[in-house]
């Protein structure tokens, strides 16, 4: 398959959604009496991305996005370190605000990365899955379903490696984080069905994965 104009701009979308994710998410947000990170309002749309990549374009393309993705992630970490480390200006007094924003600590990151490919990868996976279980009807059901499964694995396995140990770990954390995703999933899917619609109309295509190799460490088709 060609790669479309399309297929680029819903690409950018998921990287930059899941970049300005892990810049927002320093700051914590109150709902109520419940306490959750910026990048609650973003993260779950790198889900809805990856869920009409997968239904429109295939599990094998998604791979390479996620990929790409992780790449991204890794690019902006690495320059935001080294920002960081360079000398700062005499008259330049926002070093420890810097820190703060783009600081990461080696935990963190690795909890977010690894959550990340995780949680990706299972949602992918199953979407495609679940897309030749239901011979592609039943859009929302395969959504959801995904989405439940994917952001599960990768608000446990953030949560988990990032926090237990500390006082700031709960078990009610990673409810309330995989609770929210699961919310903002639902409520987008009448985005999804446009989107993924209107993409299928215009790339004159229907994928099936059914000769897919769903191995993730692998990007040819």
């Amino acid at each position: 398959m060609n790669v479309s104009h399309r297929f680029l701009i819903i690409a950018a979308l998921f990287v930059t959604c899941l970049i300005t994710a892990n810049i927002i998410a320093v700051k914590i947000i109150a709902v109520g009496s419940i306490f959750l990170p910026a990048a609650i309002i973003v993260f779950p749309l790198s889900y809805i991305f990856g869920d009409i990549i997968t239904e429109v374009y295939g599990y094998a393309w998604v791979r390479r996005v996620i990929w790409l993705g992780f790449l991204c992630n890794l690019i902006f970490v690495l320059f935001a370190w080294l920002g960081q480390l360079l000398p700062t200006a005499p008259f330049w007094d926002d070093q420890e605000a810097y820190t703060s924003i783009l600081g990461y600590a080696p935990r963190l990151l690795i909890a977010s990365l690894c959550g990340y490919l995780a949680g990706e990868f299972a949602n992918s996976f199953v979407l495609a899955k679940m897309k030749i279980a239901t011979q592609g009807r039943w859009l929302w059901t395969r959504t959801i379903s995904s989405t439940i499964i994917g952001q599960g694995l990768d608000t446990s396995i953030f949560i988990i490696v990032a926090f237990i140990g500390t006082i700031s770990f709960s078990p009610m954390m990673i409810l309330y984080h995989w609770v929210a995703k699961i919310a903002i999933e639902t409520v987008a899917t009448p985005f999804t069905y446009i989107v993924v619609g209107y993409l299928k109309k215009r790339e004159k295509i229907e994928i099936y994965d059914y000769k897919t190799n769903f191995n993730p460490f692998i990007v040819s088709n």
